[in-house]
């Protein structure tokens, strides 16, 4: 296309060297950002196996084992908006070297653990790298690709969160079937390496060139308060109690700090993020999208899990196939999300989003055990469908809504608010899910032993294993508990369909139309410095 005489010509600020390789080291962030969200669907269907006794396993509890998962998830949530700070502050390629290195070396450690203490504090140190990983990927690709070209690169970066989710099941599932419970771990040393070579040759090195002071108040704020929310959240979820003094005192003590927080950076004069920035309606119901599509989200991967292992008797391998159709929608429909959203505008895209994993995630109220299986592959690929038309919009609407130098501070808002929303909706639903579970299945226990009616009414998979010891005789107790879980997986369900619904109210009256979406990028450049006079664009 030609350029009419006298048009001012935008300055290309990505060097020339990196731009020819910008798809080249799109890969790179990709591979390393899969192996983090990879990890933890994979330790999902290891659960059982570390359960069993040596040397099968290590013996661990169900409550041992629920914080070999939270160990990682509160680290993780509670270090992404600093890691994301110091990308900005000391760059990002040095963030992201250090942060696989030190994923990798847990990883090791977590493979060869002794003892569920063990496990779950090596299961820490991964979730220390890992939030110092996800933030600095996103912010590297805003600096490898130019404004025109990122939201065709976000897409891709969120479409790989999509396949990591499903084959992270498929992958656990056939180390177990050949090797010990520790290959799910080990695994991750060989593609660290790899990545790390990568990273090395082909990732630049970007940071914030004026990034000021940096805030050690404002720091400290933002992780004493996501530790003690996010903790509060998962003892919540333990408990299937939110009202109990363990979980009321850290959450709401989280809110307060957090608070405190957003008045500190008010009144600093060097604050780690400006929070004038949610006053734009846009920014805060994209970051509010995020929040809500993971909470109701991952509230339904957490009762599908079960639903389909415990009730529906599939393995963890097949579980894992049956997820596939969600990954290959985001992976074919979130890189073109950019084109729907180019010719519709975002906020009509998001909306139809949204609506499409309220019904998807509504359809399981109408699950039983009988289900036939392509009716749950349609129902996993519209949530897919959705899934890749509502993140890579609310994405780029975060990330461009601050200038390329911030980028860091950006993508740890956008990951932040992924992950106490996800964390919420598995402490919340699984509440419900519990509650509604023990009540139907009490009426059931009268044929159980005093001694095992506590355990039997505690999940599915208690009773069950009690249903199991009785022989011929737990047949009925057995029937019940499957048909308990199914009521209580339909009252689970439309509550994730209810928040999935009030995420497509946000969206659909703040986020911006097409001509909105088409102001945003005029508005971000006048935030930005004007190129330098007579520069002109790439041949």
């Amino acid at each position: 296309m030609s350029i009419p005489s006298g048009a001012p010509v935008a300055a290309p600020r990505v060097p020339e060297a990196v731009h020819r390789r910008r798809w080249a080291i799109l890969t790179v962030l990709m591979f390393s950002l899969l192996i983090v969200v990879l990890d933890n669907s994979i330790l999902n269907v290891a659960v059982k196996t570390i359960a069993g006794p040596a040397p099968t396993g290590i013996g661990a509890t169900q409550s041992e084992l629920e914080w070999a998962i939270n160990s990682y998830t509160l680290v993780f949530a509670g270090l992404l908006f600093t890691a994301g700070l110091l990308g900005d502050r000391i760059g990002r390629k040095k963030v992201l070297l250090g942060g696989i290195l030190v994923f990798g070396l847990g990883s090791a450690l977590a493979a060869f653990s002794g003892t569920p203490g063990e496990l779950i504090a090596w299961r820490a140190v991964m979730g220390l790298g890992a939030a110092f990983v996800m933030p600095a990927t996103l912010a590297v690709l805003m600096n490898v690709f130019e404004p025109d070209e990122q939201p065709k690169a976000i897409g891709i970066w969120a479409g790989s969160v999509g396949l990591a989710i499903a084959i992270g099941p498929i992958t656990g599932g056939l180390l177990l079937d050949h090797f010990w419970w520790g290959s799910i771990f080990l695994v991750n040393v060989p593609v660290v390496a790899i990545a790390l070579v990568a990273m090395v040759v082909l990732v630049p090195d970007s940071k914030d060139p004026a990034p000021g002071r940096i805030d050690p108040v404002g720091v400290l704020l933002s992780v004493v308060g996501l530790v003690l929310l996010v903790y509060g959240i998962i003892r919540g979820g333990e408990l299937a109690d939110f009202t109990d003094v363990t979980v009321l005192a850290p959450a709401v003590g989280g809110l307060l700090v957090l608070v405190v927080f957003v008045l500190h950076q008010k009144r600093s004069s060097h604050p780690s993020i400006d929070i004038s920035t949610f006053r734009d309606p846009a920014f805060s119901a994209a970051v509010a999208a995020i929040a809500l599509v993971f909470f109701a989200l991952m509230g339904v991967t957490f009762f599908s899990a079960f639903y389909l292992q415990s009730v529906r008797g599939y393995s963890a391998l097949q579980s894992g196939l049956l997820i596939l159709p969600l990954a290959v929608a985001q992976m074919v429909f979130s890189p073109r999300a950019r084109l729907v959203v180019d010719r519709f505008g975002a906020r009509a895209v998001c909306t139809t989003g949204m609506l499409l994993v309220a019904a998807g995630l509504a359809a399981f109220a109408v699950f039983d055990a009988g289900t036939p299986v392509w009716v749950m592959c349609v129902v996993f690929f519209v949530q897919g469908t959705g899934m890749a038309h509502i993140m890579p919009p609310v994405t780029v609407a975060v990330m461009q809504a601050l200038p390329r130098e911030r980028a860091g501070s950006g993508s740890a808002i956008n990951n932040t608010f992924r992950q106490v929303g996800g964390a919420l909706g598995i402490a919340v639903l699984g509440s419900v899910l519990s509650t509604v579970y023990r009540g139907d299945i009490e009426g059931h226990l009268d044929g159980v032993p005093a001694a095992a009616k506590d355990v039997a009414g505690e999940s599915i998979e208690a009773t069950l294993g009690v249903a199991a010891q009785l022989g011929e005789a737990g047949r009925p107790l057995a029937a019940a508990a499957n048909d308990a879980f199914v009521g209580a997986m339909h009252v689970t369900a439309l509550g994730s369909a209810a928040v999935a619904l009030i995420g497509a109210l946000v969206v659909g009256l703040f986020l911006p139309g097409r001509a909105g979406a088409q102001d945003g990028p005029r508005k971000k450049e006048e935030r930005e410095p004007a190129p330098a006079a007579g520069a002109g664009s790439r041949g």
